[in-house]
C-alpha cells in the first residue's frame, strides 16, 4: 500500500512539470519511489539514452538507489537490469528498448567536472542539499534531451540553503512540483520503526529529520550531553577495561593549535573515553608558550599509550596532520587516516550520547568534558553564507572524539544501515 504522496510521485511524470522536489523527514519513502518513478518514466519515454542517479557519492547511490531497484520485483519480472559496478552504470533493457543509468557522486567542488560533457534525457539528485551548487548546476545544464526531467530529494539543511532558497520557494518559477514528507507519509514503516527513529535524534537533528524543518543549529551542539549521566568515574569503569574492549587512541593534532589525544576503549556496547592528553602551545602556564615537533607529540603519544600496548593499538589522526602521521609510522604504529566528515560526524557523536552509550572520564578527561559543554554552532555562518558548522573555538577533543566515532565505529552502533 502506497500514501498519497507516494502515488502523487509516481503520477506526477505525467503531469507536465519539469522538475520534482521531495524534501522531508528521514525513513518517509521518498527516495525509493522517487527512484521507481523515475526508472519507470525513462523506460516509457526513451529509447537509447543516458541518464545521471547523482548522490553524495558513488557508494550512497549504489546503497540508497541501485540496491533497492534491483530488488523490485516488477522491475525484475518486466525488464533486464544488469549493473557494472567496475563502470558504475546501470542498463535497463525491455524488448528494443534500453537505457543507460549513469552513477555519479557530487562530494566536494572539484566533483562538477566529473558530469561535464554528458548528455543527458534525465537527472535524480539524491541528498540534493548536501551537493556543492557547481555540481547540481552541472548536471542540470547536461539534461538537453527534449522533454528531459529534473527529480530532486533531501533532507532538511539551514533555512538559507542555497537549495532551498533557488528551487524550494521559487517552485513555481523553476516549474517545480514540491512535495514536503514526514515519516507518516510512508505506511510501510510500524509504529515501533518511527518510534525507534524519534529516539535516534536530538535538537537540530531531531527537527530536521524527524520533524521535516529546514532549521539552524542554535547554540551548544551536544546539548544531549549529561555530565553525570554520560561521564564516569573509576568505580563505574567496567573492570579489566583494557582487556574486555578494544583500544583506539583517537588524534586531533595542531602546531600552533592544542593537540589532543583520546584513551577509548569499545566494549561492543558501550564506548568509554577513559583518559585524555592535552598540550596547548598558547597556554602560558601550562606549556609556557612552546611548541612541540611531531617526534616530541610522538614520544608524548608513546608513553600516553604505554609500553605493552603501542604498537597493537591503531591510532585515528586528523587527516590534515600528513608530518604528524608520517612520524607514526615511521615507528612502526598503525595509523588510521580519521574520516573528517563534520555534520555527519557531529550527529553521530549526537546520537550515541542520546543513547548513553558515549561515556567520558570525569576526572580524566575533564578538558573534554569542557568542551563538550561550550561547543557551539556557527549562527552567523549559517544565516550569511547557508554553511552549517561549529564555531572553531573549544573544539580539539571533540574533533578527536568526531574522527573516532566516523572512522571506527559501525553504522548500526549510531543507528544508521550499512
Amino acid at each position: 500500500m502506497l500514501s498519497e504522496k507516494q502515488m502523487r510521485i509516481l503520477r506526477w511524470p505525467y503531469e507536465g512539470r519539469r522538475a520534482l522536489i521531495c524534501d522531508g523527514a528521514v525513513r518517509s519513502g521518498k527516495t525509493s519511489i522517487m527512484s521507481l518513478s523515475f526508472a519507470l518514466w525513462a523506460m516509457g519515454r526513451f529509447s537509447s539514452c543516458a541518464f545521471a542517479l547523482c548522490g553524495k557519492s558513488v557508494g550512497s547511490v549504489e546503497r540508497n538507489i541501485i540496491t533497492p531497484l534491483l530488488a523490485v520485483r516488477y522491475l525484475q519480472e518486466n525488464f533486464t537490469l544488469a549493473y557494472h559496478r567496475g563502470e558504475h552504470v546501470l542498463t535497463v533493457r525491455r524488448g528494443s528498448r534500453e537505457n543507460r543509468f549513469y552513477l555519479f557522486g557530487g562530494k566536494d567542488e572539484s566533483s562538477y567536472t566529473l558530469i561535464q560533457g554528458v548528455t543527458l534525457a534525465g537527472a535524480l539528485l539524491d541528498e540534493v542539499a548536501l551537493m556543492p551548487r557547481s555540481f547540481v548546476e552541472q548536471a542540470l545544464a547536461r539534461c538537453s534531451v527534449e522533454g528531459a526531467k529534473l527529480w530532486f530529494n533531501c533532507n532538511p539543511d539551514v533555512p538559507t540553503h542555497w537549495f532551498r532558497q533557488e528551487w524550494i520557494l521559487k517552485a513555481q518559477e523553476k516549474d517545480a512540483t514540491h512535495l514536503h514528507f514526514t515519516m507518516d507519509d510512508n505506511p510501510g514503516l510500524s509504529e515501533e520503526t518511527r518510534a525507534m527513529y524519534r529516539s535516534l535524534y536530538t535538537g537540530v537533528f531531531k527537527r530536521r529529520y524527524i520533524d521535516g524543518e529546514w532549521t539552524a543549529g542554535d547554540g551548544l551542539i551536544y546539548d544531549m550531553f549529561d555530565p553525570e549521566v554520560n561521564g564516569y568515574e573509576d568505580r563505574a569503569r567496567p573492570k579489566g577495561l583494557p582487556y574486555v574492549a578494544s583500544r583506539t587512541i583517537a588524534c586531533d593534532y595542531g602546531t600552533a593549535n592544542p593537540t589532543v589525544f583520546l584513551d577509548v576503549y569499545d566494549d561492543g556496547g558501550t564506548v568509554w573515553v577513559d583518559n585524555e592528553y592535552r598540550w596547548d602551545s598558547r597556554d602560558a602556564d601550562a606549556t609556557g608558550l612552546r611548541q612541540k615537533t611531531d617526534g616530541e607529540y610522538a614520544d608524548d603519544l608513546e608513553r600516553f599509550m604505554g609500553p605493552d600496548v603501542q604498537f597493537h593499538c591503531p591510532v585515528v589522526v586528523d587527516p590534515s596532520a600528513a608530518s604528524f602521521i608520517a612520524e607514526l609510522r615511521r615507528r612502526g604504529m598503525y595509523v588510521i587516516q580519521g574520516d573528517n566528515e563534520v555534520i555527519d560526524g557531529i550527529r553521530r557523536v549526537s546520537q550515541l550520547f542520546a543513547k548513553r552509550v558515549l561515556r567520558v572520564h570525569r576526572e580524566r578527561c575533564a578538558g573534554l568534558i569542557g568542551e563538550l559543554q561550550s561547543y557551539v554552532w556557527d549562527t552567523k555562518a549559517a544565516q550569511a553564507l547557508g554553511v552549517e558548522r561549529p564555531v572553531k573555538q573549544q573544539d580539539h577533543g571533540p574533533d578527536a572524539l568526531r574522527y573516532y566515532v566516523n572512522t571506527i565505529l559501525p553504522k548500526w552502533r549510531y543507528g544508521e544501515e550499512g
